[in-house]
């Protein structure tokens, strides 16, 4: 699937020759270094090639990679917007930008895009779009994009007398959890060898938990629990993109938590303290978790611990009798303050070519944005021998809703992450989650 370097290096000089237009025309601001930010160490072999490959066509661009954890990667990011160091490039986040573009800290790149001639109907449907803020400007082109499946461990499956078929016709709602919960139950295993669904189960002494636990999952719960709450009818916000109105207050929402928070109580899950500092996937690969909610992005990892055979279900049917996965895509963006304008859209544009995605494609990390690469990138992962249906059946069957995309998204942060952890503790009741609702909502008044 991978062109040879020589193909690469002339398609790339071919498609990149306009974009010397775009832009600043300083001669300066079009060659030297230029510096690119991620977060994942899992698909950085993929954008090193990439930036190799980017400089083989432009030998007057050098990209300087840098990949920060999760965490430290937003912090050093946002001082380094307020101490001018930020990088040219970055990969930014759907839960971000909006803000970001907000207090001018993006570069607009509709010039670009329409001189380049950049094809914008050739990503999957709906993520090229999310990157236009309310002020109607561009701030980034796709880079790839995630849905939420259900890692599991077959021989645990098996084990407890559950088949691959019966994890492939999940149901759930927030009254007594359906066929999920009984799975779960049945998964969850105490010191003493008793099952969660057999009597003498000892919920305070537990081997292995039938469900692993993220964190409480702060204003999104793009893993920890959206998957489930969004196929009651409820949504995060009044509308999206640019919602004014958080719903945490909905009765419906707040019986979904209510459920959440019970499995822990009931000791199918992980107490919330217990995993602090903790990596799930890690804690599934020592075989104390059976089934994890997790997204595409980790396939790589999950099915990459040694000793672990690994299964793949889709997300449970809910009240509404269809699936729900929250649909996140990423993008790359440029710092408003870059002195190298010319030569980040450059990177930009080949970070969002074929050229460059086809090469993430082929090693099977995530699901590129275009059309054709994310279809590369699912052969790929056959040929490894995972199947990833239960994230691609999501986009196929329309069964996705959007990240929350508003403004004032690290103070709605900063309210629900606190407000949510003392649900998911068993600290506090669901419906504590009103009174944090109304602080958030009075951030946009």
């Amino acid at each position: 699937m991978k062109k040879s370097l020589g193909a690469v290096a002339v398609a790339a000089a071919v498609a990149l020759s306009l974009s010397a237009c775009s832009g600043s025309s300083s001669e300066e601001s079009a060659k030297g270094e230029i510096s690119y930010w991620l977060w994942d160490a899992n698909q950085l072999p993929a954008y090193q090639q990439c930036a190799d490959d980017f400089t083989k066509a432009n030998p007057d661009i050098t990209v300087k990679i840098i990949q920060r954890g999760w965490d430290d990667y937003w912090s050093t990011l946002t001082n380094g917007f307020v101490g001018g160091t930020a990088p040219d490039v970055f990969t930014n986040h759907l839960g971000r930008y909006g803000e970001l573009a907000e207090n001018k800290q993006l570069l607009a790149i509709d010039d670009a895009v329409e001189e380049d001639k950049i094809d914008l109907s050739a990503y999957n449907e709906g993520l090229a779009d999310l990157w236009v803020g309310q002020d109607g400007k561009r701030y980034g082109l796709p880079k790839d994009w995630d849905t939420i499946g259900l890692f599991y461990n077959k021989a645990m499956l098996a084990s407890a007398g559950i088949t691959e078929d019966q994890m492939k016709d999940l149901t759930w709602n927030p009254e007594d959890g359906g066929t999920y919960e009984d799975i779960i139950a049945r998964l969850t295993v105490d010191k003493n060898g008793k099952r969660g669904d057999e009597p003498g189960f000892d919920k305070n002494n537990v081997d292995v938990y039938g469900l692993g636990l993220n964190g409480g999952g702060d204003s999104s719960g793009q893993t920890e629990w959206s998957y489930l709450t969004n196929t009651t009818g409820w949504s995060h916000t009044d509308k999206n993109p640019w919602g004014t109105k958080y719903n945490y207050d909905d009765p419906k929402f707040q019986a979904s938590m209510e459920w959440f928070a019970g499995l822990a109580n009931k000791g199918y899950m992980p107490k919330l303290e217990t995993t602090v500092g903790a990596s799930m996937a890690d804690t599934f690969a020592a075989g104390k978790s059976a089934i994890n909610a997790h997204g595409s992005w980790m396939i790589g990892q999950y099915t990459g611990y040694k000793g672990v055979e690994v299964g793949i279900a889709p997300t449970p049917v809910g009240p509404k009798g269809e699936r729900a996965s929250m649909f996140n895509g990423l993008a790359d963006s440029i710092w408003a303050g870059t002195e190298k304008k010319d030569a980040a859209i450059k990177w930009v544009e080949y970070l969002a070519s074929a050229d460059c995605q086809d090469v993430v494609a082929s090693k099977a990390v995530v699901f590129p944005a275009l059309k054709a690469s994310s279809e590369k990138a699912a052969a790929a992962f056959q040929a490894k021998g995972v199947d990833v249906t239960a994230f691609t059946e999501h986009v196929k069957n329309k069964t996705t809703f959007l990240y929350p995309i508003t403004d004032n998204t690290a103070k709605v942060k900063g309210i629900m992450e606190p407000a949510m952890d003392a649900v998911v503790s068993g600290k506090a009741p669901a419906s504590s989650l009103t009174q944090a609702n109304e602080q958030v909502n009075a951030l946009f008044k």
